[in-house]
């Protein structure tokens, strides 16, 4: 944790919400989120995403899965040069990877590839091949969730693009949360977008999306735990299809 860079008790302009002033536990983030939440409700996401930069500066960082460029482009609207993570697993779609590189090249971001401890063939040669088939939930761990866990620890604060309307696990998503287990904020400016305002803003800014989504890949992640999806049908259901499994452990 950064610690105070600014003394307790003061408020700033985005109505009433606290600094990072005086800031050195976890009990005290947590407070910047609850209040930072009520407050921001109904705020535009450029606005959600300024007030994170002025309270988390260096400290804030972004993810995303590179299902499209949008929340990298977004962010740099406010933040330019920021830092984005995409956690490259080893089971990536060709596309992804093209998508990741594109983002990199075209937006005022600093992709950042996030890699496990394993390579892939590391990991077969211990735990046998197709783990994530076996066990889905160690693969996800060991693949996405631990070498996150160790990159954000460098940093008070996140931004992810989860939305509300995307599955009715995410349906309570905040902008902004508290990850009591990272013991950081958690910052989600499209929580409240619909699918219609996210194409919208991928129209508007020629946003570069992952080739992927025009042949029914709604939600993607590991190419051997996504499938395409049927119209009308939920967009997250192409991940682990088959199973009980629903998120990675990201989000958990």
């Amino acid at each position: 944790m950064s610690g105070a860079r600014n003394g307790a008790g003061r408020r700033d302009r985005w109505g009433g919400v606290p600094t990072l002033e005086g800031v050195t536990t976890a009990t005290d983030l947590r407070e910047i989120a609850v209040e930072a939440d009520a407050r921001l409700q109904g705020a535009a996401a450029h606005d959600v995403i300024a007030w994170a930069a002025e309270t988390f500066g260096e400290r804030l960082v972004v993810t995303s899965s590179m299902g499209d460029g949008l929340l990298a482009h977004l962010v740099s609207q406010v933040v330019p040069g920021i830092e984005v993570l995409f956690l490259d697993t080893g089971y990536h779609f060709a596309e992804t990877l093209g998508t990741r590189d594109a983002v990199a090249a075209t937006s005022d971001v600093r992709v950042r590839s996030v890699l496990p401890l394993l390579t892939v063939a590391e990991q077969d040669a211990r735990y046998g091949a197709r783990l994530y088939d076996r066990d889905p939930d160690a693969c996800c761990r060991m693949r996405k969730v631990e070498p996150l866990d160790a990159v954000l620890r460098g940093y008070d604060a996140w931004i992810s693009g989860n939305r509300r309307d995307e599955s009715a696990e995410r349906a309570d998503t905040p902008v902004v949360g508290f990850d009591a287990r990272r013991g950081m904020v958690t910052i989600h400016p499209i929580a409240t977008w619909t699918g219609r305002q996210v194409q919208a803003y991928l129209d508007a800014h020629h946003i570069l999306v992952n080739p992927l989504q025009d042949e029914g890949y709604l939600s993607i992640g590991c190419a051997p735990c996504t499938r395409a999806v049927a119209a009308g049908e939920d967009p997250r259901a192409g991940r682990w299809a088959g199973t009980s499994k629903t998120e990675c452990g990201i989000h958990a």
